[in-house]
């Protein structure tokens, strides 16, 4: 495990490759290996379906000569001189890009947090198979589930190493470790499917399989004999936490950077003014310790702070990477993303922070509207706004929930969305986008 966890052989080499990349000719160049190992078991109905383990360290180099970028990608083995040299070759062919560089020396992390990130647990494939056989057993155990999707269980570690010309190196590793069931309740035509899984940073801290497998099967039982609703205007509608999640998923969507450059954000004019009912805020925090999606530093070497991407209503930041908020005119706040060779905004631990009321009192309030467990499709516009997808759930009626509904579709604008939104108080904050159960009034619901 220790010669796993240690990356001062690839950080030697990824430092080795960018002063090969200078003596071959580049003006400035970073150097990084993506790490990943991981193992996981699936079973369905009892029996072992798949074990997978592997394990990779992928190097890519990036070159700047002038305004002129390349990128280059290689596994471990390859010649350090030979990579150098075709990056550099390319670079001086490549069309120039007046926004891509390094970081400003000025912004790079000099000293970053131990944000207790890895659990060196050792978790065998045994171990695995009977977590996975565990949570499927409870879940089939429960009255009324007919059948198995399967479960998993899987344990693995992914980090970083990045050197940089202008004298950033730094290396930080993670786990994760996760439980995952799906299961069937019903027969022929009126089958239905749901699921519940887990996951962590720290294997300890995992729910329990047996604990998971009996809420999905919970879940699936209730959605049985769901009914279709009738067509409305003005319909309240309440997202679980679920799909919450995906929700807030859209807003950081719509701050980042990146499509705010390429204008495809419908909230690209909007810095500064309020985009979401006053008194809600979003906040991004890389620097959380044991945070689902923490960092010490970028894909850039730069140390993201917490901010306030939305207070009280208010749009106060995109996401940026340097190149892109040079584009912008701004400087980078620290959430560049290495993917592949490129380096794009993303959020780090995002959250909708709750508001003061429970689950249970916003379903009462509502009287009557539409509580959402899944959704389905794709059917929302980033650039406009439109926003109509296909909803699975319950019925809410007199303030409590009562039966299934399926096969209806939900619709209206994100900017109304925004404004017309109310959280609940019960965040979970073991994901790395984390959100309450929450109101939107006034949507469109097509049913039968």
């Amino acid at each position: 495990m220790s010669s796993e966890i240690d990356s001062s052989t690839l950080l030697s080499r990824a430092s080795q490759l960018i002063d090969l990349a200078r003596k071959a000719g580049a003006d400035a160049a970073d150097a990084v290996v993506v790490r990943s190992r991981s193992q996981s078991v699936s079973v369905r109905l009892g029996k072992v379906e798949g074990t997978e383990s592997s394990e990779s360290d992928d190097f890519s180099l990036r070159v700047f000569i002038g305004k002129r970028v390349a990128s280059v990608s290689a596994n471990p083995g390859f010649d350090l001189k030979a990579l150098a040299e075709r990056a550099v070759a390319m670079a001086k062919v490549s069309p120039e890009d007046p926004f891509a560089c390094l970081a400003d020396e000025a912004s790079l992390s000099r000293s970053y947090p131990d944000l207790q990130l890895l659990d060196t647990t050792e978790v065998s494939s045994e171990m695995l198979r009977e977590a996975a056989l565990a949570a499927e057993t409870a879940a089939l155990a429960v009255k009324g589930v007919t059948n198995s999707s399967g479960a998993g269980a899987s344990a693995g570690m992914g980090g970083l190493v990045l050197a940089t010309s202008h004298g950033f190196a730094g290396s930080y590793m993670a786990s994760r470790f996760g439980h995952s069931v799906s299961v069937i309740a019903g027969e022929g035509t009126g089958m239905e499917r749901d699921y519940d899984f887990d996951s962590r940073l720290y294997y300890a801290e995992l729910d329990d399989p047996a604990e998971i497998g009996r809420r999905a099967g919970e879940r699936v039982v209730k959605r049985i004999n769901p009914r279709q609703v009738p067509t409305g205007k003005d319909v309240t509608v309440i997202f679980d936490p679920r799909v919450a999640r995906g929700f807030v998923g859209h807003i950081a969507g719509a701050i980042n950077g990146a499509a705010v450059a390429r204008k495809s954000s419908f909230l690209r004019d909007r810095m500064g003014q309020q985009v979401l009912k006053s008194g809600l805020s979003i906040s991004d925090d890389p620097l959380i310790v044991r945070g689902p999606a923490s960092r010490p530093f970028d894909g850039e070497g730069v140390s993201g702070e917490r901010l306030v991407m939305i207070e009280d209503g208010v749009l106060k930041h995109w996401f940026l990477s340097t190149s892109t908020a040079r584009e912008l005119g701004l400087e980078t706040n620290g959430r560049g993303v290495r993917g592949g060779t490129s380096v794009s905004p993303s959020s780090s631990n995002l959250a909708l922070e709750p508001g003061d009321i429970s689950p249970e009192e916003l379903i009462r309030s509502v009287g009557n509207g539409f509580y959402i467990t899944e959704l389905i499709g794709h059917g929302v516009n980033m650039i406009t706004g439109e926003y109509s997808r296909g909803a699975t759930g319950f019925w809410i009626e007199n303030g409590e929930l009562t039966f299934p509904v399926s096969e209806v579709t939900i619709a209206s604008n994100l900017k109304e969305m925004f404004m017309r939104l109310t959280p609940a108080n019960d965040i979970d904050r073991k994901f790395g986008v984390a959100a309450p159960t929450f109101a939107i009034e006034g949507m469109t619901l097509a049913g039968r």
